[in-house]
């Protein structure tokens, strides 16, 4: 398997080739700053409205069969404008959510003194896990189900698979090899990027990953994490 920055896998002689896009939503409209998780009522600012649309226009054209998105609203609002450059129906798999988590709904960032509380530190005790939130492991066998039913959807053609930065960046990095513990701030799965998995038959051949709305990410997006996102 091959890991770049653009798709050029082709696949081996009598397999067949299917792609997988792992979008990860816009920006949310958050101005109190709280980690939202699986929250309702979380919906896309105006900027993230525009992030999903400039996907839509670089994925217009694709050979996408099948649209897929995690329930949560801003995963829907991500999906519906490639949905419709594309004439598909948005189907929703509760599997593609955002991981659980016990600071939901707090303030909570990385550099923000979250961790001097004394409240939180009951679940602070094993970041291997983590003990905050939901398993990396669990995490990484329900995408792969999602991801594998999605491939299954649009053998030998693509689809679209809409989902949250921590599910996108942790199945990612079990397909290559690396450990599931991570610093959150080095993960590359910026808001409304695409992470693409290209099979042959049933093998993953390479990883590419893209960031079509560079240019509307703010620069706070990159400067502070949130376990939300």
């Amino acid at each position: 398997m091959t890991s770049d920055n653009a798709d050029t896998s082709s696949s081996p002689s009598g397999s067949t080739q299917t792609v997988v896009h792992l979008l990860r939503h816009g920006e949310v409209f958050n101005p109190d700053g709280i980690l939202y998780g699986r929250l309702a009522d979380f919906h896309l600012s105006e900027l993230g409205v525009q992030m999903a649309n400039r996907v839509a226009e670089t994925l217009k054209g694709r050979d996408i069969t099948s649209v897929i998105s995690s329930p949560l609203e801003r995963a829907q609002e991500t999906a519906q404008p490639s949905a419709d450059a594309l004439g598909l129906e948005i189907e929703s798999d509760g599997r593609v959510i955002e991981a659980a988590n016990k600071f939901e709904g707090k303030q909570f960032g990385v550099g923000d003194g979250s961790l001097r509380r004394p409240s939180y530190w009951r679940y602070l005790y094993n970041p291997l896990q983590p003990s905050w939130g939901e398993p990396y492991k669990d995490i990484v066998v329900r995408m792969l189900a999602a991801v594998h039913d999605a491939r299954e959807k649009a053998a030998g053609h693509e689809a679209l698979v809409v989902s949250h930065q921590l599910p996108v960046w942790i199945v990612r990095s079990h397909l290559e090899g690396r450990r599931l513990f991570h610093d959150p701030r080095k993960r590359q799965c910026s808001l409304a990027s695409l992470t693409t998995l290209t099979y042959a038959g049933e093998r993953v051949v390479s990883v590419a990953y893209s960031e079509p709305a560079a240019d509307l990410i703010p620069v706070r997006a990159t400067k502070k994490f949130t376990a939300g996102a």
